[in-house]
């Protein structure tokens, strides 16, 4: 590569962007020429700082993603050849993938994949990108799902009584009344391992990293959009778990009470940022990702309450449900779910940020 011969010409010249669909063209945001003497540590130097003054704040990190990316190298090689010369042949695709950060296109979705639970994703404008938070809820759902079902069964005969399914007017009146479906004495398990739904399953990262991780769990996947069931499914085959999910397109809980699933363990990652706030997001997240996975109603709190609704339409209610919440919201879904009496303890986890992440109820 050292050989290589460059343009004489700007790196990077006069990169025009384009913010909210309106032509803001900077001027003023030329990087320095890239002659036969700049090198891949320069280039990445001059694109970070272009970032920087587009508003990036991980510049330095995402133009070496990119740099990886366009390179097809991985970390290791790109520290190895920083002082190389920058090739010039990819000069053009080198602008444009810098003109797409700095106009606020998420580094994940430019390269296609995102990491989580220690697999890579592949992710799309069809799906919410996975956060390293979520990883705790896969957690605290397998810690009580594999304490719950430790033996490997499925669940007790006796939860699949009417008994267990509390009707309309109860969910309406549920503080008013002392129910005791959570006190079923221990009886006899299916010989099967537990079904799992995850309700709203986007690029199925949280589906596909229990799955992987539990071999004898079964699982269902929901969503509202085709195009994320079809980022989901083939992100099951990736991981080797396709063959162990099946996938159904419909609002939150609907194509699950239509098929009349004997759902165990409920998690779910719903839409939560309150209508008012979807302005104030980042703007990689308000422009590019997904509205549908992100506005959660007026208060936020629109999918916790419709799914704790439709949970009565089930056959069963689920033994262990986890959901992820938005900042603020923990203690209003911990009610929620309390109010219903359906299970025996509810309770609250805290993310690596020390914020109420996740609300976990189980009996």
């Amino acid at each position: 590569m050292s050989g290589e011969n460059n343009s004489n010409e700007s790196l990077v010249r006069n990169i025009g962007t384009t913010v909210n669909n309106k032509a803001t063209h900077r001027e003023n945001s030329t990087l320095s020429k890239a002659s036969s003497t700049m090198t891949i540590r320069e280039a990445l130097v001059e694109a970070s700082s272009f970032l920087a003054s587009m508003g990036v704040s991980d510049g330095r990190v995402d133009a070496e993603l990119l740099m990886q990316h366009m390179l097809d190298w991985n970390r290791s090689r790109l520290l190895l050849e920083l002082s190389e010369l920058f090739p010039g042949k990819y000069t053009e695709e080198w602008l444009e993938l810098l003109r797409r950060r700095g106009a606020g296109e998420p580094v994940q979705y430019m390269l296609g994949e995102q990491e989580f639970y220690g697999r890579p994703f592949e992710v799309n404008p069809a799906v919410l990108i996975p956060r390293p938070e979520t990883e705790l809820l896969v957690e605290a759902i397998m810690k009580h799902g594999r304490e719950i079902w430790a033996d490997g069964g499925g669940r007790r005969t006796e939860d699949v009584g009417e008994n267990t399914v509390l009707k309309m007017n109860q969910f309406n009146h549920a503080e008013d009344h002392d129910h005791d479906t959570t006190k079923n004495p221990p009886g006899k398990f299916d010989a099967q391992g537990p079904l799992v739904v995850d309700i709203g399953t986007g690029s199925g990262a949280i589906t596909v990293s229990l799955a992987v991780f539990n071999p004898s769990w079964r699982f269902g996947a929901c969503d509202l959009s085709p195009s994320a069931l079809a980022v989901a499914a083939r992100n099951a085959v990736k991981h080797s778990v396709g063959d162990r999910i099946a996938f159904y397109q419909g609002d939150l809980l609907e194509p699950a009470i239509k098929q009349g699933l004997l759902i165990d363990i409920l998690v779910s990652n719903p839409p939560y940022i309150p209508s008012p706030d979807i302005p104030g997001l980042q703007r990689e997240v308000r422009e590019h990702e997904p509205m549908l996975a992100l506005d959660g109603g007026e208060d936020g709190l629109y999918c916790y309450r419709t799914l704790l609704e439709q949970m009565q339409l089930l056959p069963i209610i689920p033994r262990l449900v986890g959901f992820e919440v938005g900042f603020g919201q923990a203690r209003d879904v911990a009610a929620m779910m309390e109010r219903c009496g359906w299970w025996e303890s509810v309770e609250i986890v805290k993310d690596y940020a020390g914020i109420e992440r996740h609300v976990i109820g189980w009996r």
